[in-house]
């Protein structure tokens, strides 16, 4: 009874998520803390700090307590190879119910040029591939019955190409993005068996933005946002404010539009390390059915000649 009840949640879940498909809703992970997890997003962002190898990791739990809800890890690193070229690599899990697995990896490439005394501009390109795995093994009609329902009588397993675009103004205080890190439409599950499930991925576009506003010498606010747009859903809006205290503890709050309220902290162990946490409570429908959602991340910088330790080098705000 037990496997039975777990099947039909995730059944369902899956039923949502093909019709959303079908629907071209939303597909692309979200994520609370986007201006920490900016590689993943955008293949033009840059920090044009030579000699700095720029690592990052964040996790994400979403839905805590619904049956099947995502999981999402992503992982980036990138560095300057002069003044003008970054390049990288990002990678992006996402994971529903253990049954719908697909892995991003791409290769970033990022152009800088100067367009004034302080601010700075990056094109970039993103380049790899796909994976995309669905596992039905589990799924059990009844206790003790090993036949599955039709749809998911066969396992999937895909590889697709794909490429991204991004283009990133900058400077030591501000940013604005605009990226569509998937250009390619894909169609991860199609008719099989006489049940047609077919779910196509629509071209993802986010535009991003953030300021550091010196309050006094040892207090700084950062506003950010972001906006994703996809053909045929709503346009979502994720606005955030953080005060960032003596360069070291950041915290503040957020807001996604008719979705969720978001708590986040994060704090500068050393020059070269950062670790952060945020929470989000669900106020969409969603929310009588599970406990919110659970992100954390880690930064990483290396300084790969030694020319630029301790705690003068100037800190990375965004």
């Amino acid at each position: 009874m037990k496997n039975l009840n777990i099947y039909h949640k995730i059944a369902a879940l899956l039923s949502i998520i093909v019709l959303s498909f079908q629907s071209n809703a939303q597909q692309d992970p979200q994520f609370t803390q986007y201006m920490y997890n900016m590689s993943v997003i955008n293949p033009a962002y840059a920090t044009a700090d030579e000699g700095i190898l720029n690592l990052g990791a964040l996790y994400r739990t979403q839905w805590v307590g619904l049956e099947g809800a995502p999981k999402t890890g992503t992982f980036f690193a990138h560095t300057p190879i002069n003044d003008k070229i970054e390049m990288g690599i990002s990678f992006t899990n996402d994971n529903i119910g253990d049954v719908v697995n697909e892995n991003n990896v791409f290769v970033d490439f990022a152009y800088v040029l100067p367009v004034g005394i302080e601010s700075k501009i990056s094109f970039g390109l993103k380049g790899g591939f796909t994976f995309f795995d669905t596992t039905f093994d589990g799924f059990i009609l009844q206790s003790g019955n090993t036949t599955t329902d039709v749809a998911f009588n066969e396992n999937v397993s895909k590889v697709f190409p794909n490429i991204g675009i991004g283009a990133f103004f900058f400077t030591d205080n501000y940013y604005l993005g605009l990226s569509a890190p998937n250009m390619l439409s894909t169609k991860h599950l199609e008719t099989e068996n006489g049940v047609r499930a077919t779910g196509v991925q629509n071209v993802h576009y986010f535009l991003t933005g953030g300021y550091v506003f010196d309050i006094d010498q040892n207090l700084k606010l950062k506003p950010a946002f972001m906006a994703r747009a996809v053909k045929g859903a709503p346009l979502a809006v994720d606005i955030t404010a953080n005060v960032l205290i003596n360069e070291r503890l950041e915290a503040g709050l957020g807001y996604r539009l008719g979705d969720a309220i978001s708590g986040l902290v994060n704090f500068r162990i050393s020059p070269e390390l950062r670790i952060g946490y945020a929470y989000d409570f669900t106020t969409s429908n969603l929310g009588d059915f599970n406990s919110g959602s659970h992100e954390i991340f880690i930064l990483f910088d290396v300084d790969l000649f030694g020319f630029k330790g301790g705690y003068d080098r100037s800190p990375r705000f965004f």
